[in-house]
Parts: structure tokens; sequence; C-alpha cells
């Protein structure tokens, strides 16, 4: 499909599928600002946190900051794969991340060596580490309590990491469980991803249909459709904007209009009725 789009629309990438370059993304104001402040987070350490419900552009966001992090001269940012994982695992995974030789089942020294990366890069640099971590409400209580005195020396008046956790309602709701609000208060900037107005995913399409190279993929009205059927829910714009890029490069044809918006998806609601008829 992708010679098709590069035939066909001029595309210089599918603007609807999750690997857009992150050039590309469009940043909204608040997160702008969110990245803003955590670029000055790095430099003095802490925890901050990225919630939402699902695909309301809380992965985007994180990707548009580990880039803007990356972007600062000396800072080190590690992201954590696994979020699930046991304490023995976090280990392995922080010791990958930050190069440093631990030994999973000695808790003291493999925190001592983190520690001492850490301060020694904080000294040479003036910069906090930074760890990311997605979907953090997967990660054990244990694991989250780990982090948290792993991060801060001097009797917690120093923080040698930045921490920023990403995840859904669940981690909200996680922090308020009383083994993790010393966690909870730590926080201390945050960014909530919400549901998105019509006008504001008529924004993100038009900047995006813009950074792939063919504005006019779409006629007006169609991107005003999408808009209007996406239940404010960003993931299922890209869907079904998707979709119908798919069955346009099937029919070939020159322009994604109300037509083929209206077969596309009524064919659909048909195949979705005769299946749920079927004994």
């Amino acid at each position: 499909m992708n010679k098709k789009l590069l035939a066909l629309y001029s595309l210089k990438f599918n603007p609807f599928l999750p690997d857009v370059p992150v050039s590309a993304l469009f940043v909204a104001p608040a997160v702008e600002s969110f990245c803003f402040r955590m670029q000055n987070q790095a430099g003095e350490g802490g925890f901050a946190m990225i919630s939402g419900e699902p695909g309301c552009g809380k992965s985007a966001a994180l990707r548009i900051l580990t880039e803007r992090l990356g972007d600062l001269r000396d800072v080190l940012v590690g992201v954590l794969t696994r979020p699930q994982a046991s304490v023995a695992d976090f280990y392995r995974e922080m010791g990958h991340l930050f190069q440093v030789a631990l030994a999973p089942h000695n808790r003291w020294t493999g925190a001592k060596a983190l520690r001492d990366k850490w301060q020694a890069h904080i000294e040479a640099s003036l910069y906090r580490p930074v760890l990311i971590v997605d979907e953090a409400q997967e990660m054990k209580t244990a694991v989250l309590s780990e982090l948290r005195l792993l991060s801060s020396t001097n009797l917690d008046s120093r923080s040698i990491l930045t921490v920023v956790l990403a995840g859904d309602s669940r981690l909200t709701d996680r922090l308020h469980h009383p083994d993790l609000l010393p966690m909870a208060s730590r926080i201390r900037t945050r960014l909530r991803t919400e549901s998105a107005t019509p006008r504001q995913l008529l924004d993100c399409l038009t900047h995006l249909l813009d950074k792939a190279g063919n504005p006019r993929l779409m006629t007006p009205e169609v991107q005003t459709a999408l808009c209007e059927h996406a239940a404010g829910n960003l993931r299922l714009l890209m869907n079904m904007a998707n979709e119908l890029l798919a069955e346009a490069v099937h029919r070939e044809v020159d322009q994604i209009d109300e037509k083929l918006f209206f077969e596309t998806f009524d064919m659909q609601a048909a195949a979705k009725a005769a299946k749920r008829r079927k004994p």
C-alpha cells in the first residue's frame, strides 16, 4: 500500500498510523506547556504524570516529550519497556537502560550502583537522568515504591532522577492506595489528556495531512464528518481515516469524498448487522 500511497496521493507517509514521525505530530497547547515544564524539571528531578483515557493522546505526548528531552544537551533518557516486571526484572532493565552492571538479587548494591551513576551524571551535566514509563498502571506496587526510594537521597531532600509516569485512569486510582500515597504526593507536574472537541480533532487532522504532503487528500466535508463521528477520541479518528484511505487506494479514486465516506461506513455497518443475524 505504501507504493500506491506515494503514486496516488503523493504522501510522504501514512498520516493515520501510530508510527508517524514525531516531527509531524500535532502539539496541542497543553502538551506544549507540559513539555516546557518538563524541560525545566529535568534539571531538578522528581515525578511527573500523564494520565487520560485510551486514545486521547498520551502516547503521542510521550513521544513528543521524549524527543524534546533528548534534544537537551547531556540529558540521559531511558524508556522502561516492561512496566509489569517484578522488582528483580525492574533492576535488570534499569541496569540495561543506564549501563550499570547490577546483581538483581542484591538490591542494596544495585541501588547504590544506580545512584552513583546518576549522581556522577548530575555533577557532569547539571541535568537529572530521565526515566519514561508508559502503561504505568501495570507497575506492581512494590516496584513503584522501589522507584520512589531509589530516586532520592539525603533523607528525601534531593532528587537524583526525573520520572514520567503515563497511564490511564487506573494509574490515578492506584495512586490513591495508602501504600502509594507517598509517591502521589511527589508528583510535581501533570498532564491530563481528555476527549477532544470536533474543532480540536479537525486541527489535528488538517495538521497531519499537511505534514504528510497532501492537505487535499480529503474534502473539507469528509474531514468535518470524521471529526464529528469520532466521539472525541483521537485514536478512533485515525482508525476511521485509515479505513477510508485503504478503501480509496483499493478503488484508486483521486480524492476521499463524501460518497466514499458514506459507502465505506455503510458497508461496514451492513456487514456487522449481517454478522449479528447469523445463528
